[in-house]
C-alpha cells in the first residue's frame, strides 16, 4: 500500500511551505517515485507544486496533482454534502497513489474559502487517504507559551479526530524564543502524546520578497538589473529623503532603497557603496515616474553591474504601503529561497528520526536524486571544512552560497578578499559565513613555503622558489589540507586537471595501502548510479594497478551507498577472446579475487554484458555481476575517458567527478564546464571523504612519501582533457 504523508495546519500564515519542501526532500531520499496531491487549489498555477516539480524533476502531470478548486468544493459541499465532497477527493487521490510509491499531500491553506470546519476536513481526508499527519502551527507575533499551547491543542484536535500524528512543527517562531518553545514542546508533546515537536525560527530571507517579485507587484519598469539581481531578497526598506551621508549611514545589508527619480545623487551613492561591499543592497526603486538621464544610468550600471534599479509611477508613500504588505513566496523562480528553507528545516528538525517515523518503503536501488540527497545529508552529519581555491569564479560563489545555506560544510574561499566580496555583492550572493584568504598576503604563506621546500628538497626546490609556488591558489589550498587548516579541496572549474591535482601528487601523496592515485566518476543515469574508473588519471595501468583501481573504486562506491559489483571491462567476455589486452584484464580480475574474495567481480567482460540482463543471460548465465554491474573498470584511460563522455552526452547522464581516490587526504577536480550543482555535489563528496579515518599504517603528512627510484612521485601522470 502506498505510504502517504499529510502536511496540514490550523490557520493561514504558518509558512507551511518550508515544511512541505523539507518533507519532500526527506521522502525523495528514500524512494524514487514520489507523487504530490493537493486536495483543494486556488485558480491559476500552484506555485508550490511547480517548485516541487522543477526541483525534484517530477514527471507527474500537473492535472493529476489537484483534487478540485475551492470554488468547486464549496459548491459541491453545499449542494450534495460533505460525504460527496470527500468521496470525490478520495477518488482523485487514489489515482495518484496508484502510480507512486509515496504521496505527499499538501493540506488546505485556511485562506477563507467558505468551507466550514476546515481543520475537520483535513483530518477526515488524512484518515480517508490512510495518511499520517505532520501538523504545523505559526508562531509569528506570539509568546513562547502561546505557541506551545497552540501546537499542543492542534495535536490534540487532530488526534481526537482519529489522525495518526507523526510530529508537530512550530514555524516562524521569534529566534529569541526558539529554545524556550522547543523545551515546552518537549514536555507537552513527547510525554503526553509520544511524538516529537520541532521549532523553526522565523527567517527574514524567506518572507522577504525578491526584487523580481517587487517589480511584478509594482508593475515597475526595470531600468537596470539582470536575472541574478532580480533574484535578490529585499530584507528591509530605506527611504531616500535625506542627504547622501545620512542615507549611507542608514543602509543595511540587503536593503531596498526607495527614492524619488530625481535624486540621482542618492542612487549613485548607494550603488557605489554596494560596489564597495559596504553594504551590499538589494536594489533601488525610483518613484514619481522620473527616469534619470541615460548617461547617469550608464554610470550606475558600471558602478554595480546587475543591481536592479526599478521605476514606478507612484510617489513614495503608496509605493511603501504596497511594499510593507508584500511577502516573499517559495516558487520555481526562487531557488535560493528553497535552499534557505531546506537549510532551516534540516538544521532544526531531527530528519533521521522523522524519516523513521514516516517509514516510507525503501527503494531497492540508488537513483540519481537519492544519491545527491544522500551526499548532502552525510556531509552535514559531520561537518568538515573544504577549501575552494577559485574564490572569484561565479559558479564557485553560487555553489558556495548553496552549501552555506544548506549547512553542508564549512568553506574557505581563496583569492583577494575584497574582490571576492565585490563579486558576491554584484551577484547578490550571501557568503558571509565563508572564510576568505588571499594567498598573496596570508600570514600562512611563509610557513607553507618552508613546508613545501622541505617536501620538495629532493627536486632542488629552495625557499625562494617555494615562496612563489605556494602563492598559487591550488598549491596554497593543497597545503591548507596537508597542514589541517582544511579537510579537503575542490578546484578545476577554471584550472586544468594537471594544475589542480599536481600539488596533491607532490605534497599529499598516496596512502600507504594504495598502489597509486586513481579516480572514479559517479554516472547518474535516469534510473541508477554507476561508478566508472579510471577515466581521468592513469593512461595505461598494468594488471596490478588495474586491480588496485578496481578495489579502490569498490571501496568508494560502498562509501557512497552504491553496492559494489565489479565488471572488469574488455572487448571480450569470459574465455571468448585472447590477446595481451584481454590477458591484462583477466590477470587483474584474478588479483582482485585473491585480495578481496568477498567482492563480486567479473572479467574480462564487455560493457553490454555487464549492464544489460538479457545480454548477460546469453554470454555469462549465472554470473553474480553480469547484467547488474555497478562498478565498471576500464582497461585504460583512452577507453574510460571517451566512454564516460559518450554516456554523459548521448544518454543525458550527470557525471559527478572525477573523484580522486588513493590520496592521504581528499582533493578533487572539477570539469571546466561544471555546473553549480556539479560543484555542490563534488564539495559534498569531498566533505564525506574527509570524514573517513586515515589508514592506521599511514605516515604523518609531514614526512611526505619518498620519490620512486626514477625520481618521480608515486602517482601516474595521465590527465583528463
Amino acid at each position: 500500500m502506498t505510504r502517504s504523508v499529510y502536511v496540514t495546519g490550523i490557520d493561514r500564515g504558518d509558512g507551511r511551505q518550508v515544511v512541505d519542501l523539507g518533507v519532500m526532500e526527506l521522502l525523495t531520499r528514500q524512494v524514487d517515485r514520489v507523487g504530490v496531491f493537493r486536495p483543494l487549489v486556488h485558480d491559476g498555477p500552484d506555485r508550490l507544486f511547480e517548485l516541487l516539480r522543477a526541483r525534484y524533476r517530477l514527471g507527474q502531470d500537473p492535472a493529476t496533482a489537484y483534487g478540485m478548486s475551492y470554488e468547486q468544493a464549496t459548491a459541491l459541499q453545499a449542494e450534495r454534502g460533505l460525504d460527496e465532497l470527500v468521496t470525490a477527493l478520495v477518488d482523485r487521490f487514489h489515482a495518484v497513489a496508484d502510480a507512486y510509491e509515496v504521496v505527499l499531500v499538501l493540506g488546505t491553506d485556511f485562506a477563507g474559502a467558505n468551507l466550514p470546519d476546515e481543520l475537520g476536513l483535513n483530518a477526515r481526508l488524512a484518515n480517508e487517504f490512510g495518511a499520517s499527519v505532520i501538523g504545523v502551527v505559526g508562531g509569528r507575533g506570539q509568546s513562547a507559551e502561546a505557541v506551545a499551547d497552540e501546537a499542543r491543542n492542534a495535536c490534540r484536535a487532530y488526534q481526537d479526530l482519529g489522525c495518526d500524528v507523526l510530529a508537530m512543527i512550530a514555524n516562524r517562531v521569534a529566534p529569541e524564543d526558539r529554545d524556550a518553545v522547543a523545551e515546552l514542546l518537549d514536555r507537552r508533546l513527547d510525554k503526553r502524546h509520544g511524538l516529537p515537536g520541532y521549532v523553526l525560527p522565523d527567517e527574514p530571507a524567506l518572507s522577504a520578497p525578491t526584487m523580481g517579485q517587487i517589480a511584478h507587484a509594482l508593475d515597475a519598469q526595470v531600468l537596470l538589473g539582470d536575472a541574478a539581481g532580480l533574484a535578490r531578497d529585499a530584507l528591509g526598506f530605506v527611504f531616500g529623503g535625506a542627504t547622501l551621508p545620512n542615507l549611507l549611514k542608514a543602509l543595511t545589508p540587503g536593503c531596498l532603497i526607495i527614492a524619488p527619480g530625481d535624486r540621482t545623487d542618492l542612487v549613485l551613492g548607494a550603488l557605489a557603496a554596494h560596489s564597495a561591499g559596504s553594504p551590499p543592497i538589494a536594489g533601488v526603486v525610483l518613484t514619481l515616474g522620473i527616469v534619470p538621464d541615460p548617461g547617469l544610468m550608464a554610470l550606475a550600471e558600471r558602478l554595480a553591474p546587475g543591481t536592479p534599479v526599478l521605476s514606478v509611477r507612484e510617489n513614495s508613500f503608496p509605493t511603501a504601503e504596497r511594499l510593507f504588505t508584500m511577502e516573499g513566496k517559495l516558487n520555481a523562480a526562487t531557488p535560493r529561497k528553497a535552499e534557505t528553507a531546506l537549510g532551516l528545516f534540516e538544521r532544526y528538525v531531527d530528519v533521521a528520526r522523522l524519516r523513521t517515523l514516516v517509514s516510507a518503503p525503501s527503494s531497492g536501488r540508488v537513483t540519481p536524486m537519492m544519491f545527491e540527497h544522500g551526499l548532502i545529508e552525510r556531509a552535514r552529519a559531520d561537518k568538515r571544512r573544504v577549501v575552494l581555491p577559485e574564490g572569484t569564479e561565479e559558479r564557485v560563489l553560487r555553489a558556495a552560497e548553496v552549501l552555506l545555506r544548506r549547512g553542508v560544510c564549512e568553506l574557505t574561499l581563496l583569492g583577494p578578499a575584497e574582490q571576492i566580496r565585490k563579486k558576491a555583492a554584484d551577484l547578490g550572493l550571501d557568503i558571509a559565513d565563508a572564510e576568505l584568504i588571499d594567498p598573496q598576503t596570508s600570514e600562512l604563506r611563509e610557513s607553507f613555503a618552508r613546508r613545501y621546500a622541505g617536501l620538495r628538497a629532493h627536486k632542488g626546490v629552495g625557499f625562494d622558489l617555494a615562496h612563489d609556488v605556494v602563492s598559487d591558489v591550488n598549491y596554497f589550498g593543497t597545503l591548507m589540507v596537508l597542514d589541517g587548516f582544511a579537510d579537503g579541496m575542490v578546484s578545476g572549474s577554471v584550472h586544468s586537471t594537471a594544475a589542480t591535482i599536481r600539488p596533491a601528487f607532490e605534497v599529499i601523496r598516496t596512502r600507504p595501502d594504495a598502489e597509486l592515485v586513481s579516480s572514479v566518476f559517479f554516472m547518474c543515469l535516469a534510473d541508477r548510479v554507476l561508478v566508472y574508473g579510471d577515466c581521468a588519471v592513469n593512461p595505461d595501468p598494468d594488471a596490478a594497478q588495474l586491480a588496485d583501481i578496481a578495489l579502490q573504486s569498490a571501496e568508494t562506491a560502498a562509501q557512497f551507498g552504491v553496492e559494489p559489483r565489479i565488471a572488469m571491462l574488455s572487448y571480450s567476455t569470459g574465455a571468448s577472446g585472447a590477446g595481451a589486452d584481454v590477458e591484462k584484464v583477466r590477470r587483474a580480475t584474478e588479483i582482485v579475487r585473491e585480495r578481496r574474495p568477498d567482492l563480486p567481480v567479473e572479467g574480462p567482460i564487455q560493457y553490454d554484458a555487464a549492464v544489460e540482463p538479457t545480454v548477460a543471460a546469453t554470454k555469462l548465465p549465472g554470473s553474480r555481476v553480469a547484467g547488474q554491474a555497478t562498478v565498471l573498470i576500464f582497461p585504460d584511460l583512452n577507453t574510460g575517458n571517451n566512454t564516460y563522455k559518450a554516456v554523459q552526452r548521448s544518454a543525458g547522464a550527470i557525471a559527478v567527478g572525477p573523484v580522486l581516490q588513493g590520496l592521504r587526504k581528499p582533493v578533487n577536480d572539477l570539469s571546466r564546464g561544471a555546473l553549480v550543482q556539479d560543484i555542490v555535489n563534488t564539495v559534498a563528496i569531498t566533505a564525506v571523504q574527509a570524514q573517513q579515518p586515515a589508514p592506521a599504517t599511514a605516515a604523518t603528512p609531514a614526512s611526505g612519501s619518498a620519490p620512486s627510484p626514477d625520481g618521480t612521485d608515486r602517482a601516474q601522470k595521465g590527465s583528463r582533457s
